[in-house]
C-alpha cells in the first residue's frame, strides 16, 4: 500500500445510525491519497461491527477496537498510527466533509510549508440536518484569533473536525495531551501556532451536526474552565515562563 498524504483520524463512541454518512463523505474525497483511521472507543451499540464491515470493503480504512478511554486518549492513539504528512481530524456524530475538503486543505499545507494548522468553514445543522448557522474565517483570521489570549476573545478554528495539521509539527509540540479531558483541541492549536503559521480556508467544506448529547453541550462549564487554564499556559510559554504548575492540577 502506498504511503498516504493525508491521515484522517476519528474517534467513535456509539452513534451507529449516522456512521455510514460520515465515513462515506471521507472515503469519497478525491484528488488526495488518504487513509482513514477510526478508533472504536468502547462502542456498545453495534458501531464496532459496522466499522469492521466497512473496513473489509475499503482497504484505506483501519479500525482499532479498545475499551473506552475518552476522546483525548483515543485521538492520541489514532494520530500515533498516522502515516500521512498531514493529519485531518473528523468527528463522528453525523458530521460530513464536503467534496474537495481534503484536497483543498492539503494544497494549502503543500504550498505553504510554514503552515502547521489549517481549517475550513463549517456549516452547523440540527437533528434533521436543517441549517442552523455557519462559521467561516478569512485566511489570516485563524492566526489572529489564536493570538488573543483571553477566554472571551480567543477564536480557534470553526470546528475541531474541520482542522488539518502537519504531522511533523504535531509530534514536535507533543500532540494531544492525555491529561486534558476537555479543550484538548484548543491546547493543541495554541501550541501549533507557536511553531508555525495557521491559515484558514474560508469555504464551507465541513458540516457538523449539533445534538443535545454532544460533549460540548454536556460539559460546557468544564470546557470553559479548562480553556481558561490552557490560555494561561500559552501566556506563560510565550513569556518564557513555565506552564508546569498550571498543568499540574487540571482535573
Amino acid at each position: 500500500m502506498s504511503t498516504p498524504e493525508v491521515s484522517v483520524v476519528m474517534s467513535v463512541y456509539n452513534g451507529a445510525q449516522s456512521l455510514v454518512r460520515t465515513l462515506d463523505s471521507i472515503l469519497a474525497q478525491q484528488a488526495v491519497e488518504l487513509e482513514l483511521i477510526v478508533i472504536d472507543d468502547g462502542c456498545d451499540d453495534g458501531s464496532g461491527r459496522l466499522l469492521d464491515e466497512l473496513a473489509a470493503r475499503h482497504p484505506r480504512m483501519r479500525v482499532v477496537h479498545q475499551d473506552n478511554t475518552g476522546l483525548t486518549r483515543a485521538l492520541i492513539r489514532g494520530c500515533g498510527m498516522a502515516r500521512g504528512a498531514f493529519i485531518a481530524r473528523h468527528d463522528a456524530g453525523g458530521d460530513v466533509s464536503m467534496p474537495g475538503r481534503l484536497a483543498r486543505q492539503a494544497a494549502i499545507m503543500r504550498d505553504r510549508p510554514e503552515c502547521t494548522l489549517t481549517s475550513c468553514g463549517t456549516r452547523f445543522v440540527g437533528p434533521e440536518r436543517e441549517v442552523l448557522f455557519a462559521v467561516a474565517q478569512q485566511p489570516d483570521e485563524l492566526e489572529q484569533g489564536l493570538a488573543r489570549l483571553h477566554v472571551d476573545r480567543i477564536r480557534g478554528p470553526s470546528h475541531h473536525g474541520s482542522t488539518m495539521f502537519r504531522r511533523a509539527a504535531y509530534e514536535r509540540v507533543g500532540g494531544y495531551r492525555a491529561a486534558l479531558r476537555f479543550a484538548q483541541d484548543l491546547d493543541l492549536w495554541l501550541r501549533l501556532s507557536e511553531v508555525g503559521r495557521c491559515i484558514a480556508e474560508p469555504e464551507l467544506l465541513y458540516e457538523a451536526q449539533l445534538t443535545m448529547g454532544s460533549i460540548s453541550h454536556r460539559h460546557r462549564p468544564d470546557q470553559i474552565r479548562i480553556a481558561a487554564r490552557i490560555i494561561s499556559c500559552a501566556a506563560a510559554r510565550r513569556s518564557g515562563g513555565s506552564e508546569a504548575a498550571l498543568l499540574a492540577d487540571i482535573p
